[in-house]
């Protein structure tokens, strides 16, 4: 079942599926809506008669001073559907999972699920709070048979997030190359996590480096973070 509110993206990719003999259900679906969320699970469910997996990817961001974000649709809007449309979405398909007494849920986070910085304010805000959602979900459905992850990507290319999100860099401050994911690889990832479910994967795995600095000496990279970024992008508007 493929759900998003772009349906020309989606039948492109059912006829990539239908090639290798997939049987897919394109449904039109804004996740800020909890109608529409019902309704492509009980679509779903009137096709297919269960559900094995659920991946929830949908989400977007836009990145700025948390002073010159707009209060509905760069901040609101984040928060409604990279958090809300991922519990939301759960919740739905919960009790079907719960009556078979199994399933994998595929939770989408970002490695600023666990790294938050400067201009990140709001999407980071909204993927700690996915990160904290799977946790408590995982510990509350595993005695029905049921798997809960976490995927956490760096930066990807090619995609639709970094022409959105509105990146303005005096610094050209960016993901080093070799960190840096294409959306076949993260896509080849949701495969193996479905197929072998885990608590967490980072990808890629140099991150967990930089995850554990975070962890261990919070105070350095504060201090490395506002004197090598947040002061330099600043600069003129502290000089005003």
């Amino acid at each position: 079942m493929l759900a998003a509110r772009r349906v020309d993206r989606l039948q492109a990719l059912a006829q990539e599926l239908n090639l290798i003999g997939a049987e897919t259900l394109i449904v039109h679906a804004d996740l800020s809506r909890l109608e529409d969320i019902q309704s492509l699970v009980a679509q779903t469910l009137d096709k297919f008669g269960r559900i094995d997996v659920l991946f929830n990817n949908a989400g977007f961001g836009y990145v700025d001073w948390l002073e010159k974000l707009d209060p509905i649709k760069d901040i609101q809007a984040q928060m409604e559907i990279n958090v809300l449309g991922v519990i939301q979405t759960t919740r739905q398909v919960l009790p079907v999972m719960i009556k078979q007494r199994a399933g994998s849920i595929i939770n989408m986070c970002s490695i600023s699920g666990l790294i938050a910085t400067p201009t990140y304010s709001i999407y980071a805000a909204s993927k700690h709070a996915v990160h904290g959602f799977t946790e408590a979900l995982r510990r509350e459905v595993r005695p029905w048979g049921i798997d809960v992850s976490l995927i956490y990507p760096g930066g990807v290319l090619d995609t639709e997030f970094g022409q959105n999100a509105g990146h303005k860099r005096k610094t050209n401050t960016r993901t080093p190359k070799f960190m840096q994911l294409t959306a076949r690889q993260v896509g080849s990832a949701v495969v193996k996590v479905a197929r072998s479910p885990r608590r967490m994967l980072i990808i890629p795995w140099q991150w967990r480096v930089t995850v554990l600095l975070n962890k261990l000496f919070p105070g350095f990279v504060d201090y490395t973070t506002i004197n090598r970024f947040t002061i330099p992008e600043r600069e003129e508007e502290l000089n005003t």
